[in-house]
């Protein structure tokens, strides 16, 4: 059974309104972005999620076509109470927000989330009826170490200790040295990192997660590489960030035709 390919927007605390480029967000940039993907031919084949930041997700959500759905970048564990400036799962998905993004490595190195925390944020999403972009990646010093795979199975480990059912989970590698840096891994460094995880979900998990988890690629993904990657036969997409909010992300969308 093949996988359905799935292109997922991040557009972080962007977008910017022009002319200087990715400084706060506007109405009129999400507005733009979102007329110009309800505009575009995209691959009928492609699930495209979007996640713009917390304050437009609304915005977002009213504005785009059916077939596109919206994500928050985050969610919180607990389902209610005095936890100042976080999102509840009940919260996002009355405003018919059906994604969340969790474990992204700017949460992970910057407000220092553990695995542990990750794994229960991404088990309370999946209780309450999100689906999870699950992101997982190694730092510059773990590749040169040669512990991508130990890092990258260390993460996804700590989901599975809490989480038996992967039906909707999307797993995103993304190695930390290659967002926003302008460097990607090699297609076959991606397709390596991606085979193991794919061997990992059927040793540990099941064979029926191995064979319909989607894989999906992230750091510096763009219309130049996107083809080459879309070819190899363990991703099945991208989670894009900067040129998401580009013209080039449809493109990037289309890369599977």
């Amino acid at each position: 059974m093949a996988r359905q390919f799935f292109v997922g927007g991040n557009f972080k605390m962007y977008p910017s309104p022009s002319p200087v480029p990715f400084r706060n967000g506007s109405v009129k940039t999400i507005t733009d972005i979102v007329h110009r993907l309800n505009d575009a031919k995209l691959d009928e084949k492609t699930e495209v999620v979007v996640a713009p930041p917390s304050l437009y997700l609304l915005l977002a959500r009213e504005h785009l076509r059916k077939g596109i759905e919206v994500a928050a970048q985050n969610v919180y564990d607990k389902p209610n109470g005095a936890f100042t400036g976080e999102i509840s799962v009940d919260q996002l998905r009355d405003s018919d927000i059906t994604w969340s993004l969790v474990g992204h490595s700017e949460r992970r190195v910057i407000l220092q989330e553990d695995d542990s925390f990750i794994a229960s944020k991404t088990q309370a999403a999946l209780d309450g009826g999100l689906g999870v972009i699950l992101c997982i990646g190694e730092s510059l010093e773990q590749r040169e170490a040669n512990k991508t795979i130990e890092v990258v199975t260390k993460q996804l480990k700590a989901v599975a200790d809490r989480v038996k059912d992967w039906s909707k989970i999307v797993i995103a590698y993304e190695p930390i040295w290659a967002i926003g840096t302008g460097k990607v891994a090699t297609t076959e460094q991606a397709q390596e990192v991606h085979a193991a995880i794919r061997k990992w979900l059927s040793t540990t998990v099941s064979s029926e997660a191995s064979e319909k988890t989607r894989v999906i690629y992230g750091g510096s993904v763009s219309e130049k590489n996107c083809k080459e990657l879309a070819k190899q036969s363990d991703i099945d997409g991208f989670l894009v960030g900067g040129a998401s909010l580009k013209p080039a992300f449809v493109d990037i969308i289309n890369s599977h035709l």
